[in-house]
């Protein structure tokens, strides 16, 4: 089993214990806020599970019907939990009306608190595991699940704070306008993490840093070649997929400009991690005046 795949095992369980404490908060105290809160953590719940089948489908090896791999089951994955974070928020949306038009006092508020705040910092600890372990591992998906835990625990901190102030000022309208406050800041997320998500799904290249670096391999490490053009760039998932024209002189032999793709690739597959190299060798009067100068 990968360190993604128990990563992703691990965001199952622990939201099932998250739940668990948060409806026994909302149960307690009947806070509109404490139930928005729980009624998130049920979409932690589902989009955990999906990111855990996505992790498993995209560690699969490329095969006859998919060449490329399955990276893509990440990104799929992150676009599903983005929408789930969306649907949360409305859902809260909706208890929070509810909330204004019938402000009541709370019962065992803090009881409820407590328990939610012991929900918070499980979530908040794991939350950066998630993250920390997500970028290392170059994983949409458990950053993805990082990202909607960090939204949770927002989500969990507002509520609290909405509560606490209904109880010490018995204005009880603060519990489901907090709830509204929350709803609103969970929206704005779960649209990023949806935009961010799409970008990979439909190919969009890689970012700019990466992209200066790709030139940088190629420019100092084609030596024997002229350029390099047409360079084109995306990701999927963990994957970096790096295709290009290099230009060679006419009189270069098929051995030695395979020798020469041979060290870029290398050279290549050292500074950009997962990365599949396509390279398309032309003759010198092929060169392009946009192209990459190569240095070396």
């Amino acid at each position: 089993m990968t360190t993604i795949i128990k990563l992703a095992l691990g965001s199952l369980v622990l939201g099932l214990v998250v739940l668990g404490l948060k409806t026994l908060a909302w149960w307690m105290t009947g806070s509109v806020a404490l139930l928005s809160d729980a009624l998130e953590s049920t979409v932690n719940v589902v989009a955990a599970f999906a990111a855990l089948i996505a992790v498993r489908v995209a560690a699969r090896p490329a095969d006859a019907n998919h060449p490329y791999g399955h990276h893509k089951a990440e990104l799929l994955s992150a676009v599903i939990e983005g929408v789930m974070i969306v649907i949360a928020a409305l859902l809260i949306l909706r208890e929070a009306y509810t909330g204004f038009l019938s402000p009541r006092a709370l019962e065992a508020p803090l009881g409820g608190l407590l328990i939610n705040a012991v929900a918070t910092v499980l979530n908040a600890a794991w939350c950066r595991v998630l993250l920390v372990h997500g970028r290392r591992e170059r994983s949409p998906a458990l950053i993805a699940d990082g990202k909607h835990l960090r939204a949770d625990v927002i989500t969990s901190a507002g509520a609290a704070l909405g509560l606490l102030l209904a109880v010490v000022t018995g204005w009880w309208l603060l519990d489901p306008l907090m709830a509204t406050l929350v709803a609103v800041n969970i929206l704005w997320s779960g649209g990023k993490l949806i935009r961010e998500s799409v970008s990979g799904l439909l190919d969009e290249a890689v970012p700019d840093a990466t992209l200066a670096v790709i030139r940088e391999v190629i420019s100092t490490q084609a030596g024997g070649a002229v350029q390099a053009h047409d360079l084109r760039t995306r990701h999927a998932g963990q994957a970096t997929f790096i295709d290009f024209h290099l230009v060679v002189p006419g009189d270069t032999t098929v051995s030695d400009a395979h020798e020469v793709c041979d060290r870029v690739e290398a050279a290549l597959a050292r500074a950009v991690p997962d990365a599949s190299i396509t390279i398309h060798v032309e003759p010198g009067h092929k060169a392009k005046t946009s192209g990459i100068p190569v240095l070396g």
